[in-house]
This record gives C-alpha cells, structure tokens and sequence, in this order.
C-alpha cells in the first residue's frame, strides 16, 4: 500500500496516468522459503508471479519488500521481465554517504542475513539476539495491524540510539516496507538510510525516463 500510495500521487502530482499491474505473494510463504533457506524453491514461486504480470501486459518488476530479495540472484535467472531490485539505489546511496559501518533493521532474515551479502564493502554490525528478535517481531506487528503505535516507536528508537553509540554505527538501515508506518523524517532521532524511499526514487525516475505525461508506463 505504501508503494502503490506513492506512486499514484506522484503521477497524479505529474498530470501523468499510471498504468499498473498487481499480484499478491503470500508473506506466510515468504517467510517459510527463507526459514528453509531455499532460495530456488521461493525464486520459483515468485516467477509465477511474474509470468502472470507479463501476461497482463507488464514491461518492469517492482517487488516492494526487502524479504522477497533474498532470492533476488536466482529470481533475474529465472524472470522474463526487468527486476528493479531494492538494493542497486541502496548501495548507490551507502557509496555517495561513504557509510561504511551499518546495523540492519527488518525482519529477522534480512538482519541475520546482512542484507543477504548484497552490501559489499560495508561492515554489518550484527544486534544481540533479544535485539534481533525485538526488531522482527515489532516488524511483523506493523504488517499485521497495518498501524504503529508510539511504545512501538519509542522501542526501536531507542534500541537504535543503543546501537549507534555502542557499536559506533554510521547509519541504521531500515530495510522494511512498513517501517513506513511508523518512521517519517519528522520523528526519527537516528541517523538512517530508508531503503523503501531509495527505491522508491528509483521506480519514478525510471518510470518518468520512459514516459511523457501523456502516456503512461507499463510497469
């Protein structure tokens, strides 16, 4: 919801039409892939999607979540359609910052994972378990109910502060959709890199290359 809502209003603040395409993956069967470990097995059900988008008559592939981009090596085998993945504007991003010294915050895949190896060249500071459990469970919670809620933000807010100052962070990487729900640069107090905008960026600025506003993409 937080990338259709953005993408609309752009194109409607640009006097452009929007023309998009959706499915839905089950975040239950995302979840139960990366428990596994098998990459295959989830590029394999995110194909499908895929080829149902092409069908519908799709030219780019946008997966809006951070999880699903654990099988983003075998997935651009497998898609027959242009994956505009989350992590290119994200390291783009850690590059132009010189942020060299990391913590990840998303579901306990992604943290555990490191950003599953994609972020080379910039040290991953691990939390402590209670911590990473912490920061999945309070991510999940915002999935699931769709809203945050202040003890929710004070939390990470301040597991995040924690973090920077024990383990000498240069930024914390929310690297989570429904973050969105509950951080907004008006209350965060941490120095932090928002992979959902990063990506978000890059979608409209390609979608806008392809298109005048009288025509709209097919993405």
């Amino acid at each position: 919801m937080h990338y259709y809502k953005r993408l609309a209003n752009a194109f409607e603040s640009e006097h452009r039409t929007l023309d998009l395409v959706m499915v839905h993956a089950e975040t239950s069967r995302i979840f139960e892939f990366a428990e596994a470990k098998d990459r295959k097995g989830m590029a394999r059900y995110l194909a499908g999607f895929i080829d149902r988008l092409k069908a519908a008559g799709a030219e780019l592939i946008v997966i809006p979540a951070v999880t699903p981009h654990y099988c983003v090596r075998e997935l651009l085998d497998l898609s027959p359609l242009r994956l505009l993945n989350i992590f290119d504007p994200l390291l783009k991003e850690l590059s132009v910052r010189s942020v060299r010294r990391i913590a990840v915050f998303g579901t306990r895949f992604v943290v555990d994972s490191a950003l599953f190896g994609m972020a080379a060249g910039v040290e991953v500071v691990q939390p402590r378990p209670d911590e990473v459990e912490s920061i999945h469970r309070t991510y999940v919670e915002l999935g699931q109910k769709g809203e945050g809620s202040p003890e929710q933000l004070s939390g990470l807010t301040d597991l995040a502060l924690t973090l920077c100052k024990r383990d000498g962070l240069d930024a914390i990487v929310l690297a989570g959709t429904d973050f969105a729900l509950l951080f907004n640069e008006t209350n965060i107090q941490f120095p932090s890199i928002d992979c959902a905008e990063l990506h978000l960026q890059a979608i409209l600025q390609e979608l806008f290359s392809r298109t005048n506003p009288d025509q709209g993409p097919r993405g």
